[in-house]
């Protein structure tokens, strides 16, 4: 019988995400963070900093952050997987439509309005782009 995959695989990572994410549907963010944090952790010495898994885990964390009002540290992980996303997938690629939408709502729940608008403007045009 074949072993599962090491530790620091990232199937791992994946699983460890999906966990996170119960956890987080479930309010319970003292057990998703870590799961979260570990899961990235994985993800960015396997697949390196610039993957977009890595952004998927970045904003993940930063969810989970937002959903608890810590939006201080939601931003820079918001900010990060946008610029991510943006340069692998491109600028007009639906993940960073995605990434633009959470950073605008993070940024209308700490009263930022005009730069929560201008990224829901960028978000909208990407979105109405016909694939």
């Amino acid at each position: 019988m074949g072993e599962g995959p090491r530790p620091d695989h990232p199937d791992v990572a994946a699983s460890l995400n999906n966990l996170a994410s119960l956890y987080k549907s479930q309010g319970q963010y003292a057990q998703a963070e870590p799961l979260y944090k570990r899961s990235l952790a994985i993800l960015e010495k396997a697949l390196g900093p610039d993957h977009p898994s890595v952004a998927t885990g970045l904003n993940n964390l930063a969810l989970m952050y937002v959903a608890q009002g810590q939006y201080a540290q939601a931003e820079p992980l918001c900010k990060r997987s946008l610029a991510i996303w943006e340069k692998a997938l491109g600028p007009n690629h639906p993940s960073v439509a995605t990434a633009l939408e959470n950073l605008a709502a993070l940024y209308r729940k700490t009263d930022r309005l005009k730069e929560a608008e201008a990224l829901e403007q960028r978000a909208a045009a990407i979105r109405a782009i016909k694939r």
